[in-house]
């Protein structure tokens, strides 16, 4: 496992929950009617999605475990290993089902549910770097 591989990953992951922090409106209907805020929460929101999923994969292949098969499931593996706790890994798996949305179906996506994720399911993602830099760190 390269640590600093995922010391930029995890770096990657902080900018971008920042950018949703800062740039995600007060309330729903505000994101809803701001196509500009909407582009950049949705994007930011993928991308630590993404990079979250990044960093499961690269972890498992520092485990005794076969690949996984979805994105999901890498974080199953991850609680598997004992990596994350099972709360985590429902969050994550959760984030990969929005992040699905947003990449295939973008004009479908419920702006309350996004403003929701924003609000209150930021600190998912965070946990989710506590636990692989915790892991990271192990001799």
């Amino acid at each position: 496992m390269d640590r600093d591989v995922i010391a930029d990953k995890l770096e990657s992951l902080r900018r971008c929950l920042e950018r949703v922090r800062d740039r995600c409106p007060v309330t729903p209907e505000e994101l809803m009617a701001n196509i500009d805020a909407q582009d950049i929460v949705a994007l930011n929101l993928t991308r630590a999605v993404q990079i979250c999923v990044d960093l499961a994969a690269h972890v498992i292949a520092d485990l005794p475990v076969s690949p996984p098969e979805s994105m999901g499931e890498a974080f199953s593996l991850l609680q598997t290993g004992q990596v994350i706790d099972g709360t985590t890994c429902l969050a994550l798996q959760r984030a990969v089902g929005f992040r699905n949305l947003a990449v295939h179906s973008y004009r479908n996506i419920d702006w309350q549910i996004v403003h929701r994720i924003c609000c209150q399911h930021l600190t998912d993602f965070e946990h989710f770097a506590i636990a692989i830099n915790q892991y990271a760190g192990r001799p």
